[in-house]
């Protein structure tokens, strides 16, 4: 394996000890492995991507957009663009899509979601290989939207969890979340 993917790699196999029942797990390191360029977009099949699950500094909320794009409340995150420092490109993400500085970035992989992306003008449909991190919002939570968001919005963590409206994968995190929350804190 290329050695600029072995950190990946490690991260996604500590990921899987930790969450041993989560299905697709194994998907992250096969495409890991095989795919030449698996943290470019123009990889027409799929991609890596890196995501934050933004909290507040307390971690009672979490700040989430309404996507242009998709139309529906997300995570901040997008493509790795060649970089394979995924809790990096989640990092990035959250400040460039919330305006939001003095953000820390926890080096776990906290979530994978592998999700497909409806095709769009000459895009295909594509797979990301969603890689999740959680940051943390140490400074003020005054966002500025963007040009990604219709809408961004601090959302009690609690009721992500609770609400069968929110997308599968927000309520998963709001619930791992929630368990995690305390410790992850410290």
């Amino acid at each position: 394996m290329d050695p600029t993917r072995q950190p990946l790699a490690d991260a996604l196999a500590s990921y899987a000890g930790r969450w041993p029942d989560e299905e697709g797990v194994a998907e992250f390191g096969a495409w890991l492995r095989e795919a030449k360029r698996p943290f470019h977009r123009e990889t027409r099949e799929g991609h890596f991507t890196g995501s934050a699950w933004l909290v507040s500094a307390d971690g009672q909320r979490a700040l989430l957009m309404l996507h242009r794009k998709l139309g529906r409340w997300l995570q901040p995150g997008g493509h790795a663009d060649g970089d394979t420092d995924l809790a990096a490109v989640a990092l990035r993400e959250a400040e460039e899509e919330t305006g939001l500085r003095e953000l820390d970035v926890l080096p776990d992989i906290f979530d994978v979601d592998r999700h497909a992306i409806p095709a769009r003008g000459d895009e295909p449909e594509h797979w990301h290989y969603d890689v999740r991190h959680v940051v943390v919002a140490r400074g003020g939570e005054a966002f500025v939207l963007n040009e990604e968001s219709l809408e961004l919005a601090w959302r009690p963590v609690a009721d992500i969890a609770s609400d069968p409206a929110s997308d599968p994968s927000l309520r998963r995190m709001a619930t791992k979340w929630l368990a995690l929350r305390d410790a992850a804190l410290g």
